[in-house]
């Protein structure tokens, strides 16, 4: 938008020029005017005054001043209205005679020091003109002589006012001339924005109106040249407006029309969607359901396999009926590592898995794994090696469980693909940053191999290499799947890379981490210094393998691929037998009498598969006999003075004497189950009661007291969950503790059972360590015996006085006092944060006690603090069923106060054993 307006350009460039133009004229010929008015003026006085100085002449140089004033005088009264006084000065500058006397004569007369004029002078003045003309002396005779020289000179004052009017006249009339212009000017202006503005206004008018909308309207009338072409343009423009709108219109109406029929159908697909949808979620839903009752049903008669094969292996039998057993067994485990991978799958794959993060011992966790998997490869004569990079921790966090699934599977793998040669394991520290490791493992293997074109399938799922390998090797094709998805769960990356007959690497990628928390006792190596080992591997990769993870014991190595005749002597001689070629009891006798000639001890290496082998040297005076692969930490319990044989022997069936002291009640709906569980419970209790459904074990509880009720989840008439919310409302078994046994296996199921009030959790097929663990956790109150360091302390009440068990205690840290100890006086510190959090929760009831509470769940599972942790567990049940502060705020008085206890109590613990 512009700063002015048309009217005002108008009248600028209509005005402006006139005025200009007046003004510079009216100036120029004032000026004129002026300068020619006094022009006018002194030529008239010229005209007077030359005559007046001939006239004189006689007078002057006769000295006749009478006929000289009378010439004056006469002259001054004839033109009095322009002259002001006339007077005479002799040759001498005095006055001769003047025409009237006035205080201003002296301006008449030349300045002193000048000369006489000798022509004609004329000078302006302020107000008047002067003018002097000389007077010369003329002599008449025969010869007219005359003479330059002057004999005076005549001086005229002439009055301007005359002329200041006459300029004055003229200036107004050139103003005026000037303001009648200007009116003029304004006439033809106004006219020109008659003609002009008016149109234009009437067109923004109606351009105004066009875009609001009105486009129908038309700008009438004949307009001035350009004008009438510019409403033609406008008119048709809003002709063109008109019917882009009614198209437009129309094309609106046409696109709602569409839009409606659209919306239509998307509302019809929406309920299509939303229909789908519930059946997608139903067919899941379904599908878990399947999966769990799938679990149960085939667990549970696998339950009975499964432990009745065990229970039949204990007994006496031939060594055909061994066999067929045995077999029976590796089937029933087989098929039920098959339904593991199918649940582990499906949760997978519905991104319901839940991984743990706890601290474990890294090494112990791939020690386990070894020794697992050994057998499997010493059957087939394979070497199995295992090599840590000395610089990772001992102490890690992560799942141990999913860590060493993904190892089993890939190690499972290339034992089940390779006839013959090694299968090494390596784990390396690729980075660290801060507490966090990154991990790199790696599988090889001599197998078989993996073509190009095959490798493409192999991390599908039910998919092998090649259709034949599932019935020459068997599996199900999940194992490679399931490892890739925990893998990528757990934040890494896995690979591979695979030439046909030549074998295959396997690598996978995770982080965990680092923690200096002590887990188990550490291995100490201190003692090592000053001893030296022999070291006879007859496999060249072993060997290497073995001597590197050894590289870190203060301990000088020296290995053979044979025993030498001759060798230096030695602290210890480690003798490893080769999986593939496994000499006789005699040679490896011959071996340790040779080698006892260079050193101190010996120390034998075998294969998993030679057993029989280990009570014959040992009869003939080795030292000790180890497994393959190699355990770092029981070689250096050798090497210390510690005695080990090659594997634990089966436990022996308990007698009548070694039963614990209790009474349990079995609760399951399947009688196979039941036998089982109340077998395997009458090998290790003195009083084992049954029932077979929900219903009879309230009946049985309501009648005599148990210390343990092991209680099956799915029943008849009468539920496990229900018939535990039923024992605890009768006055005998109101305490007693309850453990689910169920063949559920889906996530979040141990979750569930426990918050339903449920104690503790068995999952079908029942291990018997399990429920040894089982028995011992929830007994151990009547039937432990103090440890010799332990701190007597006189309770008032069992179970109820004290808040520290420090049987317990000892317990849960596998015995080990230091473990203990320090467990407890990690809990103890963590006290403060915990009230903390629980103070401010009781001032504001908005915060959120739940992560603090299940972290002090998770600490008193180690620490020997049932009260504290009975009342953690009964906290974290409520918070997540919902409860406000309001509803839990005397269980979080009752914690505060139990905390206060176990700080009183614990210096006396810490103290006494410090």
């Amino acid at each position: 938008m512009t700063k002015y307006g048309l009217r005002a350009r108008v009248i600028t460039l209509t005005l402006a020029p006139t005025l200009i133009i007046g003004i510079l004229l009216s100036a120029y010929f004032i000026k004129n005017r002026y300068q020619e008015l006094e022009q006018q003026l002194a030529v008239a006085g010229q005209a007077i005054i030359e005559p007046l100085a001939i006239a004189s002449e006689i007078g002057l140089a006769n000295e006749s001043r009478e006929n000289v004033q009378r010439l004056i005088g006469h002259t001054h009264r004839q033109h009095s209205q322009y002259i002001r006084s006339i007077a005479v000065f002799s040759s001498q500058n005095k006055l001769f005679v003047t025409s009237n006397y006035h205080r201003n004569l002296d301006i008449l007369s030349v300045p002193r020091g000048q000369p006489l004029p000798d022509r004609l002078d004329i000078i302006h003045l302020k107000d008047a003109i002067l003018l002097r003309a000389p007077i010369r002396a003329i002599t008449d005779s025969n010869n007219a002589q005359v003479q330059d020289k002057p004999i005076g000179y005549i001086a005229m004052e002439m009055d301007i006012s005359s002329v200041k009017l006459k300029q004055y006249r003229e200036i107004i009339s050139a103003g005026v001339v000037l303001v009648l212009g200007l009116i003029l000017s304004c006439f033809f202006a106004y006219r020109l924005l008659q003609d002009v503005e008016m149109p234009i206004k009437q067109m923004i008018s109606m351009i105004d109106r066009i875009r609001r909308g009105h486009l129908d309207v038309r700008i009438e009338g004949k307009l001035l040249g350009e004008l009438d072409t510019l409403k033609n343009g406008i008119n048709a423009m809003a002709i063109s407006l008109s019917e882009y709108h009614l198209e437009m219109q129309q094309s609106i109406d046409q696109a709602t029309s569409d839009l409606r029929e659209t919306l239509e159908q998307l509302e019809i697909q929406n309920v299509e969607l939303d229909i789908a949808k519930k059946n997608a979620q139903e067919a899941a839903r379904v599908k878990s359901e399947f999966l769990a009752n799938m679990s149960h049903e085939l667990r549970t008669p696998l339950n009975g396999v499964i432990g009745f094969t065990r229970q039949m292996l204990k007994t006496q039998l031939s060594s055909s009926q061994q066999d067929y057993l045995q077999t029976i067994e590796k089937s029933a485990n087989n098929l039920l590592t098959i339904i593991n991978d199918i649940l582990d799958f499906s949760k997978l794959e519905a991104g319901k898995l839940l991984l743990e993060n706890i601290p474990f011992d890294f090494e112990d966790s791939l020690d386990e794994v070894m020794r697992l998997l050994a057998p499997m490869a010493h059957e087939k004569g394979l070497e199995l090696n295992l090599r840590i990079d000395p610089r990772i921790p001992a102490g890690v966090i992560g799942d141990p469980l999913r860590i060493q699934q993904v190892l089993t599977n890939l190690i499972g793998n290339a034992t089940k693909f390779t006839e013959r040669g090694h299968i090494n394991v390596s784990v390396e520290l690729k980075q660290q940053r801060d507490e966090r490791l990154e991990l790199q493992f790696v599988i090889r293997d001599t197998g078989i191999g993996i073509s190009e074109r095959q490798q493409s399938q192999l991390f599908q799922a039910f998919r092998q290499a090649d259709t034949s390998i599932s019935r020459r090797y068997g599996g199900t094709g999940l194992g490679l799947v399931i490892t890739q998805k925990l893998v990528q769960q757990m934040g890494g990356d896995i690979g591979f890379s695979s030439r046909l007959h030549q074998g295959s690497t396997f690598w996978f990628t995770m982080t965990l981490i680092k923690t200096d928390l002590p887990l188990v006792q550490p291995i100490d190596a201190e003692g090592l210094k000053g001893q030296s080992l022999l070291l006879i591997e007859p496999n060249a990769e072993s060997r290497h393998m073995m001597r590197d993870r050894l590289s870190h014991l203060s301990i000088d190595i020296v290995d053979y691929a044979e025993l030498p005749d001759n060798a230096p002597f030695t602290s210890c001689a480690l003798i490893c037998v080769d999986a593939a070629e496994v000499p006789t009891a005699d040679t490896l006798a011959a071996m340790a009498k040779q080698a006892e000639s260079f050193t101190d001890k010996v120390i034998f290496c075998l294969p998993t598969t030679e057993l029989a082998l280990s009570e014959s040297l040992l009869s003939s005076g080795v030292a000790a006999c180890l497994a393959k692969p190699l355990s770092v930490r029981k070689l250096i319990e050798q090497l210390q003075g510690q005695r080990h044989s090659l594997a634990p022997l089966p436990p022996a069936v308990e007698t009548q004497t070694d039963k614990v002291p209790i009474s349990v009640m079995a609760v399951d709906d399947n009688p196979a189950n039941l036998k089982l569980i109340t077998a395997l419970l009458k090998e290790r209790v003195t009083h084992v009661v049954t029932a077979s459904d929900g219903k009879q074990a309230v009946e049985q509880a309501q009648t005599q007291k148990f210390d343990l009720i092991l209680m099956d989840i799915q029943m008849p008439e009468m539920d496990g969950v229900t018939a535990c919310h039923e024992i605890r409302q009768t006055p005998m078994n109101h305490l007693t503790p309850v453990v689910a046994v169920t063949a559920h296996a889906m996530s979040g199921e141990r979750e569930r059972l426990l918050n339903e009030g449920m104690d503790d959790y068995l999952t079908k097929p029942i291990e018997e360590h399990i429920l040894e663990q089982v028995l011992h956790h929830w007994t151990h109150p009547h039937t432990g015996e103090a440890q010799p360091n332990s701190p007597l302390i006189t309770p008032n009440k069992l179970g109820e006085s004290l808040s520290i068990d420090w049987s317990l205690a000892m317990k849960q840290a596998s015995g080990k006092e230091d473990l203990a100890r320090e467990m407890l006086q990690m809990l103890v510190r963590s006290f403060d944060e915990v009230e903390e959090k629980v103070n401010l929760a009781l001032k504001e009831s908005d915060v959120n006690l739940g992560p603090a509470i299940h972290k002090l769940h998770g600490s008193c599972a180690y620490s020997g603090v049932p009260r504290l942790k009975s009342l953690c567990h009964e906290l974290e049940t409520q918070l997540k069923r919902g409860a406000t502060v309001e509803e839990i705020e005397p269980e979080l008085f009752e914690l505060l106060d139990e905390m206060q206890n176990i700080r009183d109590q614990s210096p006396h613990y810490l103290e006494d054993n410090s």
